[in-house]
């Protein structure tokens, strides 16, 4: 299964992964599965490092480059073609950060993996909830 990781399964996964269900925590480490992660979730996890929404005991980006080196995780490519499809996805609500993970999973056929109930509802986005 190819799974892209919305920016908070990602952190829950290293930093709180009791937030994460029982399945998702089981689907993350099957190493039959591919995760990928958008640079649209890097860049929101720095800015929550930034605002301080979120506690790293080292400078962040530091911590976001070792991370991604040390989990076996795919990135997602940000791409024209995603840009594109971010403006015709249909969201009840209209955070650009989302609209890019939902055209990403889009554009290259992943499942989005997320706890936010508003992109699990969206129709034309292919989800899990974690």
């Amino acid at each position: 299964m190819k799974l892209l990781l919305d920016t908070h399964v990602w952190l829950w996964s290293l930093l709180a992964p009791e937030r994460l269900r029982a399945e998702s925590i089981a689907l993350l480490e099957d190493p039959a599965n591919r995760l990928f992660l958008s640079p649209m979730s890097v860049w929101e996890a720095l800015l929550l490092a930034e605002r301080r929404r979120i506690e790293i005991d080292e400078d962040p980006r530091a911590w976001v480059t070792r991370v991604l080196d040390e989990i076996p995780i795919f990135e997602a490519p940000l791409t024209f073609e995603v840009a594109i499809e971010s403006r015709a996805v249909r969201l009840v609500h209209d955070d650009p950060a989302d609209r890019f993970l939902a055209a990403t999973a889009r554009t290259q056929e992943l499942i989005l993996l997320t706890a936010d109930q508003r992109l699990l509802e969206c129709a034309d986005l292919r989800t899990m909830a974690a």
